[in-house]
Order: C-alpha cells, then sequence, then structure tokens
C-alpha cells in the first residue's frame, strides 16, 4: 500500500499547490456529522509535528478529541465563537509547556496553519477557536476551563483549538483583489508598495 505519511506527497511541492490552498483555505464553522478518516487526520497532524519551531524545540503538544460529549464541554469554554465546536469531527487543541519555550505562541500559531492548510488540500474544513486571552463573562479563563476538562496539566498553556470536519458547503475562494498591499512597506519609506 502507499504510505500516506510519507514525504513527496499531495501538499505545497507542486508549484500551483501553494497559491491554491491560500485562495482556498477559509474558516470553516458548518460541517456534517461525516467522520474523518484517521490516515487523513494522521496527516493533519503530522503537518504539524514537521512545522518549524524555534530552536526545533518543539514544547507544542496536540490533544486530539473525538468524543461528541467532550467537544460539547469545550464548546463552551467561551462567551463565544466556540459553539462550532459541537458539530466537528475532531477538535485538536493546541497546547504547550510554557517554561519551555518563550517563542510558544509563535510555534503553536505555525503548527495551527500547518494543519489548516493540510486539512484544506485534503478537502476538510478547518476553524480556529481562539483559547488564549478568552474566557467567560464571569471572569472564569478559557485556559483554565480546557485545563480542566482535559487534564492538561499545571505549566502548560492553550493557544486555541482547532475545529476539523467534512465541509457543509464549499465556501467562496479568496481573490488576489482583496489582498491588502497597502500595508506592505519596502524599506523606511512607507508610502512604496510593492
Amino acid at each position: 500500500g502507499e504510505d500516506h505519511l510519507s514525504p513527496g506527497g499531495r501538499g505545497c511541492s507542486e508549484p500551483s499547490s501553494c497559491p491554491q490552498l491560500m485562495h482556498s483555505r477559509r474558516s470553516c464553522r458548518k460541517f456534517t456529522q461525516e467522520k474523518i478518516d484517521p490516515e487523513a487526520l494522521s496527516l493533519v497532524l503530522n503537518a504539524a509535528l514537521l512545522s518549524p519551531s524555534a530552536k526545533s524545540r518543539r514544547s507544542w503538544h496536540f490533544v486530539v478529541v473525538e468524543d461528541k460529549n467532550t467537544l460539547e464541554k469545550l464548546a463552551d469554554c467561551k462567551e463565544s465563537g466556540a459553539t462550532l465546536l459541537k458539530n466537528a469531527a475532531v477538535a485538536v487543541v493546541v497546547t504547550a509547556n510554557v517554561a519551555e519555550n518563550d517563542c510558544w505562541i509563535e510555534d503553536c500559531s505555525i503548527a495551527t496553519l500547518a494543519m489548516q492548510l493540510q486539512a484544506e488540500d485534503l478537502g476538510l474544513g478547518s476553524c480556529w477557536v481562539q483559547v488564549r486571552n478568552r474566557g467567560l463573562n464571569s471572569g472564569e479563563r478559557a485556559v483554565d476551563i480546557v485545563r480542566g476538562i482535559l487534564n492538561i496539566p499545571e505549566g502548560f498553556d492553550t493557544l486555541c483549538i482547532l475545529a476539523l470536519g467534512h465541509k457543509a458547503s464549499e465556501l467562496p475562494l479568496k481573490n488576489d483583489d482583496d489582498a491588502p498591499w497597502e500595508q506592505v512597506h519596502v524599506g523606511t519609506d512607507r508610502k512604496s508598495v510593492v
């Protein structure tokens, strides 16, 4: 059989693939009830595990959640923006040992984007659910709620939860005309645009 985790498979190795992924990747908040194939989920997680990290510390950890009851609990970790987790096939909680790496936020962000691009390449939908610096109106922090649900050790902090599933509908492609090139500056001349 074909080794689905080996390098050289689908992804950004083809010249037109990366630009296509950047145009097609959108935040998907509505999923079908179809489960994600285990091989596809392995590819998504492998993208995170191969992502760059500061000084190759790889201090991130990924908690994979497929249990519907747990997904429903996670969906209530903050006031808004997490309810989509109830209908996701899988959630990947992106956490890190903050004492090991002062760049944990950046590393977790890169790993999460890698998973999103791999999911899109496989035709799956994804949505980043922010956890860090979020919470409930009561003042309870989302990171503490997630820690309690998943028994995440003290010293670890959660950046986000990545919702994954089969898209309920296709979203329109991003258009190059929407790229805010006025925010690109060359050197110190703030009027120059590439």
